[in-house]
């Protein structure tokens, strides 16, 4: 069994096809997927989502993208959704700087509470980071400083620097179909540096579907393309690989029932 850790069902990719692509998720290998809520107004659409099949779970947080316009100011206004049955990580937040769609100091306030939240509560932490490593790193260790916190760097496309520090603080890493693209040998170049035990895969579907599919609208059925190459990236069986990574996240997403 495989686990789609990081899509996008509420996007309008998929609207009035949600159980036509868990079935075809299910004929794929993945058992579990996990779809992402990047404002907290959208967050009852997004559970509905949940309930519409067993498989899926969600997390919640605000998208740095979002952080100007409805970054988290007030860490009570998500605490209150993390004892949802489903609710079983915060997130995705984090820093962008390279669109700058939001201010960079409310970003990082955003951020700093979705961390809190997750100190407090032991959901995972789902972390967005594009062209802001150093501050990205910068504020993880500052924080782990006050109390750890589980966590995962998802859709990883960074340098070694950032993939030791994330080891270091005890953070999983999500591989997404970015790795699988012929332009992108360095990053298999650091992938292939991270524990077995510490790798997550991930579609972030509607994007990035993986090669043979890129271009496409991508979907969590196509999650068993990235497993595979990076299987064969780190030398070892396909369904090893599968049973490694499906265990990697029950161990961070201790909420979703094996």
């Amino acid at each position: 069994m495989l686990i789609d850790s990081h899509c996008h069902l509420d996007f309008p990719q998929f609207n009035g096809q949600i159980e036509q692509v868990v079935k075809r998720a299910k004929a794929a290998g993945i058992g579990k997927i996990v779809t992402i809520c990047t404002r907290l107004d959208r967050f009852s659409e997004v559970e509905s989502i949940t309930t519409q099949c067993p498989e899926i779970f969600m997390a919640a947080g605000v998208h740095p993208h979002e952080a100007g316009e409805v970054g988290l100011k007030d860490k009570n206004s998500l605490l209150v959704l993390c004892d949802r049955p489903k609710m079983v990580g915060v997130g995705e937040t984090g820093l962008d700087f390279f669109y700058e769609r939001s201010p960079k100091l409310e970003q990082e306030e955003s951020f700093r509470n979705h961390i809190h939240v997750c100190r407090q509560t032991q959901l995972p932490l789902i972390v967005h980071t594009r062209e802001a490593e150093a501050d990205t790193i910068r504020i993880l260790q500052d924080e782990a400083l006050a109390g750890s916190f589980p966590g995962v760097i998802h859709c990883f496309t960074g340098t070694a620097t950032l993939r030791d520090a994330a080891l270091e603080l005890g953070f999983f890493i999500s591989i997404s179909g970015i790795a699988t693209f012929n332009k992108s040998q360095q990053l298999r170049e650091t992938i292939s540096g991270i524990p077995l035990d510490r790798i997550l895969v991930e579609t972030d579907a509607p994007y990035l579907a993986p090669t043979p599919h890129r271009g496409k609208t991508n979907e969590p059925a196509y999650v068993a393309h990235t497993a595979e190459a990076i299987a064969q990236l780190l030398s070892v069986e396909k369904t090893f690989f599968e049973d490694q990574t499906t265990d990697n996240f029950h161990r961070l997403f201790t909420k979703v029932p094996r």
